[in-house]
């Protein structure tokens, strides 16, 4: 599954392929996000929703 992700080095919006869901827990809470990786192997990381989190598929 492709998803938009925000790529800091070029300062830009690209789109990858998702590659693995993750959840960090932050002070209690539970942040839902996804990462993927840039054409030339950079990592990428979104924190999303957890609706979005279940329906990406990996």
């Amino acid at each position: 599954m492709k998803m938009q992700f925000y790529d800091v080095k070029t300062r830009s919006k690209v789109d990858a392929e998702v590659t693995e869901k993750t959840t960090y827990q932050v002070k209690g809470q539970t942040k839902y996000a996804v990462k993927g990786k840039t054409s030339d192997g950079r990592n990428l990381t979104r924190f999303v929703s957890k609706d979005a989190y279940d329906s990406v598929s990996v």
